[in-house]
């Protein structure tokens, strides 16, 4: 496929309303669970951050899926496309079961761990929360294989339609079981169960149909292809372990504000919401560079995937400043949204503040250009920089900020833009070295 303005364009616009969607669903259900109150909102925030330490694990083995399909796809080679398609399948449902179980059984013993310092209301709340959304990690997992294959394949707008249908379901869902049946937050992980159950069918269905290169046809002829399996593995991994290692991080600093109480946890929880609507678009385009980039490459054609990466990374620069900007001038309406208390309206207020400065300056290089090395193959010296910025930037400076120099809970969001200038600068230095050219993956 030629990837001119046009057709990146039919590429890319989905994926960011796809994002706009996913991040609307985390924000109604928070909005929804605030009217329950913070103790509520407090257990469904810190239950979400270890959600997403498994959930970013399951996504990245979809990107190496996304990768290998895509390269596939990009040299004509269809046949070893479908194959990687079910390959990905069954290694993403496999990797979902094997965390969910221990998950269920030792749900408090994780949340006790993390958050032991919690009060007990928030506790008992998070460990029902956890228990029920635990169990849709397989079905998120097929969810999130079979869009991959649909975008490694250049069509975007499907993922899109069933992230408007999970939307619905999931908004709907709240809305009788929050307020009709008042289930509280486990009326809204409900919900989130049933919906993720409706999308990984639909979307099942439709790959089983398709006659495309990621159709998944005999998929019910279970059969495993170890070299087929190590190749998207060769990717996943790494690009798992990073994402693992980003969420661990992201763990240990979220514990300092249950130091500072409820207040503290309930900002830091709406400003998170507020912000992840600042990087969706950046998102978006990140994983439109997987398809991108992935299908030059398969084709042989670096200077196309040189090309491209420029004109994706400075669409998202561009669109992360004004979202950035936007956000910063309408902070207060944005944050009164959430009936916070007044203490913990301000602090919501100065976390934003500082985040939507660094966001503008050093996101795009941090989180959309590594997709670029990805797509290349060269998911482990993204996994090594991660890593290496997420502990001896985030981590060690949001301790250091905080207790040592006396910033508070806001020490954890100066150490967040730390990290995205250090990390963006060192996957920039990579990709203008050239080395990415280098590798082979099929």
């Amino acid at each position: 496929m030629i990837w001119d303005r046009r057709s990146l364009l039919r590429l890319l616009w989905p994926l960011v309303v796809e994002q706009i969607l996913a991040v609307t669903m985390g924000a109604a259900d928070t909005i929804m669970v605030s009217s329950v109150g913070e103790a509520a909102v407090s257990a469904v925030n810190i239950i979400d951050n270890i959600n997403n330490f498994f959930i970013i694990a399951f996504v990245s083995l979809c990107i190496g899926g996304t990768v290998i399909v895509s390269q596939y796809i990009g040299r004509g080679d269809m046949d070893n496309a479908r194959i990687a398609s079910r390959q990905l399948y069954y290694v993403v449902i496999l990797a979902a079961v094997l965390v969910m179980i221990p998950i269920m059984i030792w749900r408090r013993l994780i949340t006790g761990f993390l958050y032991g310092a919690v009060e007990q209301d928030v506790m008992d709340t998070a460990s029902v929360y956890f228990l029920i959304t635990a169990g849709s990690y397989p079905f998120l997992g097929i969810y999130n294989a079979c869009a991959a294959l649909f975008r490694a394949a250049g069509n975007s707008k499907v993922p899109m339609r069933i992230a408007l249908m999970v939307n619905c379901t999931n908004i709907g869902g709240n809305s009788l079981f929050i307020f009709y049946f008042g289930m509280g937050a486990k009326g809204a992980a409900v919900a989130t169960l049933i919906s993720r159950i409706i999308a990984a069918g639909v979307l099942t269905a439709m790959l089983v149909r398709s006659r495309g290169g990621c159709s998944l046809k005999g998929l019910h002829r279970i059969s495993i292809s170890r070299s087929m399996a190590a190749r998207i593995l060769n990717v996943g991994i790494p690009s798992g372990l990073e994402g693992s290692m980003f969420q661990a991080g992201r763990l240990l600093t979220q514990r300092i504000f249950t130091r500072f109480g409820t207040a503290a946890m309930a900002g830091n929880a709406i400003a998170s919401v507020i912000n992840s609507f600042s990087f969706m678009p950046g998102t978006a385009y990140g994983m439109g560079l997987l398809t991108v980039v992935g299908q030059c490459i398969g084709a042989g054609d670096y200077g196309a995937a040189k090309e491209n990466t420029r004109r994706i990374m400075k669409l998202s620069w561009a669109t992360l400043f004004i979202l950035s900007s936007f956000i910063f001038i309408f902070l207060e309406p944005l944050i009164g949204l959430f009936g916070l208390s007044p203490e913990a309206h301000a602090m919501a207020k100065s976390f934003l503040q500082v985040h939507c400065i660094s966001m503008a300056l050093g996101w795009t290089f941090s989180f959309a250009l590594p997709n670029a090395l990805r797509a290349a193959g060269d998911a482990r010296y993204v996994m090594v920089c991660a890593s290496v910025s997420m502990f001896a930037v985030r981590v060690s400076c949001a301790y250091l900020l905080t207790f040592a120099f006396n910033a508070g809970p806001l020490g954890v969001w100066i150490s967040m833009g730390l990290d995205f200038l250090v990390r963006g600068s060192l996957y920039l230095k990579r990709w203008r070295g050239g080395r990415w050219q280098k590798k082979q993956i099929i």
